[in-house]
């Protein structure tokens, strides 16, 4: 893909998914307080909020949205003596009723009807968890310069375009999980009722782990096409493996414009890529580091460089196996494609700092991207940093 003046541009949203917590810690047993501001609404659960930014221009103003929006709900909050949990994993509750659900209703009952089938398959824990995702799409002007070199019709070239780069980032996922894991320790009320206590787990991302968002089985889909990926899921649904696309659990999304569905994202084609495995990042005062996002956009553009590869079931398999190791805690051992993690993730960076070669922002933040792989963050955040001082380590 040539450089040119538009080759930066794009469009950028931020959705963060955040817990409600009281004065002690314990989640929110009080109502949704935002009315339906469609910037802070609920997720899964009646205490857990999601902030939705607007599409930007820029990462930056991304960033300063969702801090906007955060400031807000920190403002309101506060009138009921609540504030935001800035962690990926829960605080300490006593059972899963303390997790009520959505209380959607009336037009919107059937969010209500999905999130209780959620809890029947997979239990309310696991929905618990919560993180940043990140939208993004290439600016109209690059599209077009892209497809000035393309025979195909217009509307094919873009849907080819993101899924080759949903092929690509879903192989290079594991590297943004080394770069955000942020969940080390955990409140032992996720293993069972009425448990109390903090515990560092096996893994630096507990939602990105084995432990994390994952289906019952491991989806495998056709990328040859938008049509046939799409009816992959379609299958999926009809076999009953899925309520619907939103419970494909994969770290990577290809999504229409407007409402999110499986029918507007083959008839209208792929509007945008939502990136999912973003840990909160309790060190930061909106949950996620604007410079790793930055590194993200880098790394997007650099993989469409790459060749081009089938994503068979045996490679996507590999994936997301590799996306799991990438969580552990340890990655003494752990190999991407044969090579030592750690080292895979320097000959990448290596290669980024190559095809950027001349431009001084970019190598800024590759070189922020390979500090944070030596002083990995989660290593910096201890029990008494997210549960306070008075946290108990569970034995």
């Amino acid at each position: 893909m040539k450089k040119s003046v538009n080759f930066y541009k794009g469009n950028f949203g931020l959705e963060r998914e955040t817990l409600r917590v009281d004065a002690q810690g314990r989640l929110a047993q009080t109502p949704h307080p935002f009315g339906d501001d469609p910037h802070i609404t609920r997720d899964f659960c009646e205490n857990q909020i999601e902030l939705i930014t607007p599409v930007c221009e820029s990462v930056a103003d991304a960033v300063k949205s969702l801090g906007e929006l955060a400031a807000a709900a920190d403002r309101k909050l506060a009138e009921n003596g609540e504030r935001i949990w800035l962690y990926s994993n829960p605080p300490r509750f006593e059972t899963e009723a303390d997790i009520p659900i959505a209380a959607f209703g009336g037009e919107q009952s059937s969010k209500r009807d999905y999130r209780e089938n959620l809890q029947r398959r997979y239990g309310k824990r696991l929905m618990l968890f919560s993180g940043v995702h990140f939208n993004f799409s290439f600016a109209d002007e690059l599209i077009s310069e892209w497809h000035e070199e393309s025979p195909l019709p217009l509307r094919r070239f873009k849907d080819e375009l993101y899924l080759r780069l949903y092929r690509q980032i879903s192989r290079y996922s594991w590297l943004m999980v080394m770069l955000t894991a942020a969940s080390p320790y955990y409140d032992i009320s996720l293993d069972g009722d009425h448990l109390a206590g903090t515990k560092l787990s096996p893994y630096s991302s507990m939602r990105n782990s084995v432990r994390g968002y994952w289906n019952e089985f491991t989806p495998l889909l056709d990328h040859s096409s938008l049509r046939a990926f799409t009816d992959g899921i379609a299958g999926y649904v009809r076999k009953g493996m899925l309520f619907s696309a939103s419970e494909l659990y994969l770290p990577v999304r290809l999504k229409p414009r407007g409402v999110n569905t499986l029918e507007g994202l083959a008839q209208g084609g792929v509007d945008h890529i939502e990136l999912r495995m973003f840990d909160l990042d309790p060190l930061t005062e909106t949950g996620v580091d604007e410079k790793i996002l930055c590194f993200a956009h880098l790394l997007m553009l650099w993989l469409l460089t790459l060749d081009d590869c089938e994503f068979d079931h045996a490679e996507q398999s590999a994936a997301w196996q590799a996306h799991k190791n990438a969580a552990l805690y340890d990655l003494s051992g752990v190999t991407v494609d044969g090579v030592d993690i750690s080292l895979r993730a320097a000959q990448v960076l290596d290669e980024m700092e190559s095809f950027f070669s001349g431009d001084s922002h970019a190598h800024k933040i590759i070189s922020y991207a390979r500090d944070r792989l030596k002083n990995r963050l989660c290593r910096r955040i201890s029990a008494e940093d997210i549960y306070g001082s008075s946290a108990k380590t569970a034995r």
